[in-house]
């Protein structure tokens, strides 16, 4: 698809309007030596280098989140390399390295808040859009380690873990309030926060928040179900709340996290009637951490434990024949890990941790409330344990190698192993280089498993796992203090991938599993840092991806790009963030084509005009740009239509 001419004009005068600014340098922006140095925690669960991680790590940090204006969780990760992200109208879906089957549930991506695990029990789902239980303001950085992360976190890291550090206290330091309002979707939010380390040490943080959106009235298709196009109006709303409280002393922390959001259908979802007519789908996520972390033993024993309880609940009205259907699923988790790290032995990190998880309700029914006794009610309930290991041994000076093993039981598929082995090379001061690889597992939910209204899906209790393995070669170069490069060469391929079949007895819709996938790819990223404040950062990504038997993949973009660039303007207290993503076409299930698009997204970011004011003026969707995304097998559309232009007003004041 070629490039509008409008886009490299408008790229050309972004550039100009920022050479010329001041020559400030914010001291919260690090330079990229400072950068490689920059400790991550996600990718074995204890800090490290990111030179010294046996991964390919990113990282997205507060200062971004706040100069490109993103909003949700999907939109922040969407800038990263190999990413691209579907949309349904209702949910928000990742794609990770060519893979983004229309359907899934985000059940290969593990998604964490501090460490502590998100995924659901009924659909193993990663909440990434707007159903995530965390205001973003309140993020200080979020990580994403590509590649299976098994042999650390156990079930659903195939294909890379989401782990969110959450603001303390202390950062916050005082109080905030926000509001913001966005046109066409007369969407409204808001955001109250304080967060202070009081005299006595104690960190505390208290957040709560809010939105309320009408939508769009939207022109619909519903091909097959006999109304056809529709003008659908006024189901396109979605109201969400949002409570976040952080405690802190010395090495105890606890994490208290809820979110509740309710969006409706326009889209007549799971084949209901068409036009929809109050069909919405809710969910309630309930997430509770009690974290103590501290060094013994002259600071070479670091030890950490944690209590977790989580639970999700899950509520849907879907019309068939005029009459609601209510669909449930209810979900309750709880459980422990104790981690130790020594680093006692000369040249070794030695890392051994235990896990266990015990879910005991997850139960999904179904009623038809017009009919008494036509009701589906499946409970079950299960657990979850791993052991894990892990050695990072410094060969010499110049090289190092990461061992790594967990091994998981479950009540569902058993025993699984997951090994890690990295081979690091640090060539020259500036260069790094790393050998990997790595698999990763997941057991199929209980969605995929047991459910059974008999009339749209059957079970298949002895539905078994997936599994993937991955290769991966990366290479970290710093052609400067201030620009570094990287390339990431890998293959994975995928065995038993469960997807929607026809089960043989009933021709009813059946999950199953037996095929196989392989994937081939190259992400190339770049990123540069000036003295006067701007920054630039650009990933160009290829995969190959395609069933070992034959046929290519749904939704499965060969290339995407990114490039995002930041700068101080030459007015007072203005600050520019522009942002280019490209997606290559993609094929619907149907096997039709969906056109490749270019989209760009403008904001505005003013934070010296008043004292301790914000305020940020957002476009997305800058040039209007026409696109869709593929829909499901659950659609009556093989495509959706995406938003158009929007504008963003935000303020925040700090007091």
């Amino acid at each position: 698809m070629a490039v509008p001419a409008n886009i490299p004009l408008t790229v050309g005068l972004i550039l100009a309007l920022a050479l010329p600014a001041q020559a400030e340098t914010e001291l919260a922006e690090l330079n990229l030596e400072q950068l490689l140095e920059t400790t991550v925690t996600s990718a074995s669960k204890y800090e490290q280098k990111q030179s010294e991680v046996a991964a390919s790590v990113s990282i997205i940090t507060r200062d971004e989140i706040k100069a490109f204006g993103w909003r949700t969780l999907d939109q922040a990760l969407a800038s990263l390399p190999g990413i691209h992200t579907t949309n349904d109208r209702q949910y928000t879906y990742l794609g990770a390295r060519g893979f983004g089957l229309p359907g899934d549930f985000n059940t290969r991506v593990l998604l964490a808040i501090n460490g502590n695990r998100v995924n659901d029990l009924v659909y193993d789902s990663g909440p990434f859009g707007r159903d995530f239980p965390l205001d973003l303001d309140l993020i200080e950085r979020i990580e994403f380690v590509a590649g299976p992360g098994g042999a650390v976190y156990g079930q659903n890291a195939m294909f890379g873990v989401v782990n969110v550090i959450t603001r303390t206290g202390a950062q916050v330091d005082g109080g905030e309030l926000s509001a913001g309002w966005q046109s066409p979707q007369s969407l409204r939010e808001g955001r109250i926060s304080w967060g202070k380390m009081l005299n006595n040490g104690v960190d505390v943080l208290v957040s709560a928040s809010g939105m309320h959106a009408r939508g769009e009235d939207l022109l619909m298709d519903f091909p097959g179900s006999g109304s056809g196009e529709s003008l659908v109006v006024g189901q396109d709303g979605e109201k969400d709340t949002g409570f976040f409280t952080r405690v802190g002393r010395g090495p105890w922390a606890l994490d208290f996290a809820h979110g509740d959001r309710r969006k409706d259908d326009p889209t007549a979802a799971y084949r209901s009637d068409a036009p929809p007519s109050g069909q919405f789908e809710r969910d309630i996520y309930t997430l509770t951490q009690l974290h103590y972390q501290d060094n013994f033993v002259g600071n070479t024993l670091n030890v950490l434990g944690r209590l977790f309880l989580g639970q999700e609940r899950f509520d849907s009205i879907f019309n068939y024949l005029g009459a609601p259907n209510n669909n449930t699923g209810a979900s309750n988790w709880r459980g422990a890990e104790l981690r130790s790290l020594y680093s006692g032995f000369t040249d070794h990190k030695f890392m051994l941790g235990l896990e266990y998880q015990d879910n005991p309700r997850i139960d999904q029914t179904n009623d038809d409330r017009t009919t008494p006794g036509l009701d589906t009610e499946i409970k079950s309930s299960g657990y979850r344990a791993g052991v894990y290991a892990q050695d990072e041994w410094r060969l010499n000076d110049t090289w190092s190698t990461t061992l790594g093993l967990r091994v998981d039981r479950n009540d569902i598929t058993g025993t699984k192993l997951s090994p890690r082995a990295g081979l690091i090379w640090q060539t020259t001061a500036a260069t790094t280089l790393k050998a990997l690889y790595g698999r990763a597992h997941r057991a199929p939910n209980a969605y995929e498993r047991l459910y059974d209204d008999g009339v749209s899906q059957v079970a298949n209790p002895g539905l078994g796992g997936e599994t993937i393995d991955t290769t991966e070669l990366v290479v970290d170069h710093r052609l400067a203090r201030d620009f570094s490069v990287r390339a990431s060469l890998y293959h994975w391929s995928m065995q038993d991938i469960i997807t929607l079949g026809i089960d043989p007895v009933s021709g009813l819709p059946q999950y199953q599993s037996g095929n196989k996938i392989k994937a081939d790819g190259l992400e190339l990223s770049a990123d540069k840092r000036w003295d006067w404040g701007g920054r630039a950062r650009g990933s160009v990504s290829y995969q190959e991806i395609a069933y070992v038997d034959g046929g290519d993949l749904p939704n499965a973009p060969q290339w995407l790009g990114k490039l995002l660039f930041s700068s101080p303007l030459p007015w007072e207290g203005l600050r520019l963030g522009y942002e280019l993503q490209y997606d290559a076409s993609r094929k619907a299930i149907d096997n039709s084509s969906l056109d490749g698009y270019w989209l760009s997204h403008l904001n505005l970011l003013a934070d010296k005009w008043v004292t301790g004011l914000e305020v940020s003026l957002g476009l997305h969707n800058l040039f209007n740009q026409h696109y869709q995304h593929p829909g499901a097998d659950t659609n009556w559309q093989t495509r959706l239509a995406q938003d158009g232009r929007s504008a963003w007003l935000k303020l925040d004041y700090r007091f």
